[in-house]
């Protein structure tokens, strides 16, 4: 897999503010941030007797406009220093510290993390090794959407879709936990590549099928259509533009996930799916990235 280039965005200033800023440009910017790092210069030192540094990684050059609108509007620091990385997969390394993750049941954790999993009765792990996917679990849209996936366990539909899969951890998850076979797609050759890799390393790899496509543009999806629950954590803008496709795609009482849409985008993406017939049924509130849960009438 051919590596991409990667950015790195630099601010150094006090503690407090650059934890906040860290906070917004993972959870408030879109595209977020692929990971933060918080270090201070001199780790010998007393936390306040030091310098701190922010650097915040992009695996596509960001518009730093919005970055450091989104930077001083949360932590009202000035703008940061950005760089082009060489062909390391930066994302990744800084990636390797963020530990266990649980959503419900579903604890999420990186091959580094192994040995500190709580393995309690009932947990579902799913790894999935720092990458370029998105889709670590650490990204409030991907942790709702495990989280509300876990109450819905008792219902298992026959065919399931996770259209714009990135690390296909929805996937894996449904799965996991249904053990049913399951179409995972994204626009992006090398997020499919890594989709595939990780349904194999959580002993799934023989039930996801892996599809380069944008939206339900692809013969396979087609066939397998209609479906009975569809994963879709993307953006607001395509997620409102694919309603009438979703419609056409998903069976009657089919339940579709949509995730990727921030708080004030929520009424636009819900009119969509009701003008198609889709009735709201659950959301999982989170203060910037709600969840989604409709049914198909």
């Amino acid at each position: 897999m051919n590596k991409k280039k990667s950015y790195k965005i630099t601010w150094t200033g006090e503690r407090d503010a650059l934890e906040k800023a860290g906070d917004a440009l993972s959870e408030l910017l879109w595209p977020p941030a692929g990971a933060v790092s918080l270090t201070k210069d001199d780790a010998t030192v007393e936390d306040g007797d030091t310098a701190w540094r922010l650097d915040a990684y992009f695996e596509d050059e960001p518009d730093m406009s919005e970055v450091n609108a989104t930077v001083a509007n949360s932590a009202k620091l000035g703008p940061g220093s950005i760089e082009e990385l060489p062909d390391v997969d930066w994302v990744a390394h800084s990636l390797e510290g963020l530990g266990v993750v649980r959503c419900g049941r579903f604890v999420l954790y990186g091959i580094h993390d192994a040995d500190k999993l709580p393995n309690e009765d009932g947990d579902i792990p799913i790894r999935i090794d720092a990458n370029l996917a998105f889709g670590t679990g650490h990204h409030p849209t991907t942790a709702g959407c495990l989280t509300l996936l876990d109450r819905f366990a008792g219902w298992a539909p026959k065919s399931i879709f996770d259209l714009g899969c990135g690390s296909a951890v929805l996937a894996i998850a449904a799965a996991k936990m249904w053990d049913r076979d399951i179409i995972a797609s994204d626009i992006d050759e090398d997020s499919v590549s890594i989709a595939a890799e990780n349904a194999a390393l959580n002993d799934v790899g023989d039930k996801l099928t892996t599809i380069t496509a944008a939206g339900f543009d692809h013969p396979d999806i087609a066939a397998a259509a209609p479906f009975d629950f569809v994963f879709a954590n993307i953006l607001a803008g395509p997620l409102a533009e694919l309603a009438p496709d979703m419609a056409k795609h998903i069976g009657k009482n089919g339940r579709v996930m949509l995730a990727g849409l921030m708080s004030e985008q929520e009424s636009n993406v819900v009119e969509a799916y009701e003008r198609e017939g889709f009735r709201l049924i659950n959301r999982l509130d989170q203060p910037t990235w709600p969840i989604l849960l409709f049914v198909k009438a």
